[in-house]
């Protein structure tokens, strides 16, 4: 190997992943491969090999499918539904089944609060860590997805929360939810005011930011994504257990004809031999 090649598998982080697997794989399992092709032949050994593989790879994806570790998929998340509110107006966003008349946009926003707890939505309280979680996701949504203000420019006022029930049930026993493989949709909407300009000082803490009156209240509306947490150890467990159940069966054929060989080496063998 030239000096050029060895500082390009150094520099490349890429090959050096890429290479340390190789390795690692042909030390581990070509080791066992080593061990079982001098004690049953080649053809066998690679058998028993690739069938101890596949039953180590479905037992590691059914660990991982049970606690959610090893290989992920994309966790849950929260998915802008539409477009923002930005009036203020619910029923113009097809959220609110009927207007809310307001003088100002004070009252507006508490309009549109007690018509949201009317229409079924949970407000949720300040130490709730799914406003923290809806929060950050509405944040994300306004200043990057949609770009509408910039952080400091609004604050985020109350986050209300409606559905994701599971069922089926079982004798509509809610104890027995993780039995439920279905969900209903789970939405999150978020209200956001714009602030007041703040100026800071020097030397002093910043001052407590202030909801501008004159600017109407914005509204997030979002749809929880499941995610896929577990899809690949799904993949793993079952991908692993079909081609361990294949080389078991021929592992099981693979006796059986070698048995019958041996039957009839037997008989043919002349007597007293």
């Amino acid at each position: 190997m030239t000096l050029a090649s060895m500082l390009a598998i150094a520099w490349k982080p890429e090959i050096r992943g890429m290479i340390a697997v190789l390795v690692g794989f042909v030390v581990l399992c070509g080791s066992v491969y080593l061990i079982l092709s001098t004690n049953l032949g080649g053809r066998l050994g690679f058998l028993v090999a690739l069938t101890a593989l596949a039953g180590w790879l479905a037992t590691m994806g059914l660990i991982w499918w049970v606690y959610g570790i090893g290989l992920k998929g994309p966790d849950p998340s929260w998915k802008p539904v539409g477009q923002i509110v930005n009036d203020g107006d619910l029923y113009a966003g097809e959220i609110l089944q009927a207007p809310v008349v307001a003088d100002n946009y004070d009252a507006l926003a508490a309009g549109n609060s007690k018509a949201l707890l009317a229409d079924g939505w949970t407000q949720l309280a300040e130490d709730d860590p799914s406003r923290g979680q809806a929060i950050a996701a509405s944040d994300d949504i306004i200043q990057n997805q949609a770009e509408l203000l910039k952080a400091g420019e609004y604050v985020s006022i109350d986050v209300y929360d409606r559905g994701g029930a599971k069922y089926p049930l079982i004798a509509n026993n809610r104890t027995l939810d993780m039995f439920a493989f279905r969900h209903k949709p789970h939405h999150a909407l978020v209200e956001v005011r714009g602030v007041l300009p703040n100026i800071s000082e020097p030397g002093r803490a910043p001052a407590t930011a202030q909801v501008d009156p004159a600017q109407p209240p914005r509204y997030v509306l979002m749809e929880r994504n499941l995610g896929a947490r577990r899809q690949p150890a799904v993949a793993l467990t079952l991908g692993g257990g079909l081609i361990f159940l294949i080389m078991c069966w021929l592992l099981h054929r693979r006796d059986r004809v070698a048995a019958v060989h041996r039957r009839q080496a037997i008989e043919r063998a002349p007597a007293g031999a």
